[in-house]
């Protein structure tokens, strides 16, 4: 589980980030390019991969 939960939150946090870029205009050829409304959804998706990356890195294990 802790596994799973370090993945799916990289991956939002790296999609966040990829967003914002297009967002900011740092990442052309897409109709997502300088259009500020994806700088604040890559950002926030940001914060949430990241808790939930930080959430799986700082679970417990449970023993087996």
């Amino acid at each position: 589980m802790r596994v799973a939960l370090v993945v799916v939150g990289a991956l939002v946090l790296l999609t966040g980030a990829v967003f914002a870029g297009q967002g900011l205009g740092y990442i052309p050829g897409s109709i997502m390019t300088g259009d500020m409304k994806w700088f604040w959804i890559g950002s926030a998706m940001v914060v949430v991969g990241g808790a939930i990356a930080a959430g799986g890195l700082l679970t417990k294990r449970r023993p087996t």
